[in-house]
């Protein structure tokens, strides 16, 4: 069944653009959305690629037009947002499609499209994380600690919204968090089969795993419970 609406927020520096690039390999019939963004690209970022790059200016205009299925100011100044066209462009291509989006425009679209499935994808701690944005930074030729230091923090924010999705994917090993993000896309379409229902099952974020357990814990996030009736 086409057009399916993936929504797949992470912390920056989770690794969540590899992940999707893998699984995209894996798993036919997949449209990866474009979003938008005011800020400038990184490193060897591409236009229409990692994202569409746009003035300010361009983006209230495209505000005005009512053309975002979600938009956000994140990190304080620079606009992001998904574009109302790209699901109906999917759908009509006979594709599904990932949103790449963080988490205020998560919120956004799971209130307009509460049929979407909601993925998570966390670092295994926060120390990773640490890790990989100075990985990054280096990579990028600027290393900011007040920059580092911002992300790591949101991250923690984002975390605290972690209940709302329906599936957390703690992204430690490559080739696991693969197989996971696969069964969940799987599972979506209609794969009833027992391997795909354990796998996804076991990345329901109310289940708390104790891989999820822990990187929360990293960020002091408290686990957030329900009763084993509400997610049977």
């Amino acid at each position: 069944m086409a057009g399916i609406l993936f929504i797949i927020s992470a912390p920056s520096g989770s690794g969540k653009s590899t992940l999707v690039s893998e699984v995209r390999k894996l798993v036919s019939g997949l449209e990866f959305s474009v979003s938008y963004t005011t800020r400038d690209p990184r490193g060897s970022e591409q236009e229409g690629v990692e994202y569409h790059f746009i003035t300010k200016d361009e983006f209230r205009a495209m505000i005005a037009a009512d053309e975002f299925l979600e938009h956000a100011v994140v990190f304080g100044d620079n606009y992001y947002g998904t574009a109302r066209s790209a699901l109906a462009k999917a759908a009509e291509h006979g594709n599904d499609l990932l949103l790449d989006i963080d988490v205020q425009g998560a919120l956004q679209v799971m209130e307009k499209a509460p049929e979407a499935v909601s993925i998570f994808i966390l670092p295994p701690s926060r120390e990773v994380l640490e890790l990989r944005l100075r990985h990054r930074s280096q990579a990028e030729g600027v290393t900011d600690e007040a920059v580092i230091e911002k992300r790591l923090k949101q991250a923690g924010t984002e975390l605290e919204k972690l209940d709302r999705y329906q599936y957390a994917i703690v992204n430690d090993q490559l080739e696991e968090a693969v197989s996971e993000l696969r069964a969940l896309v799987l599972l979506a379409r209609g794969d009833d089969s027992a391997e795909v229902k354990a796998l996804a099952e076991s990345c329901r974020t109310l289940r708390h795993s104790a891989r999820l357990d822990a990187a929360l814990e990293s960020f002091d996030v408290a686990p957030k419970r329900a009763d084993k009736q509400m997610i049977q």
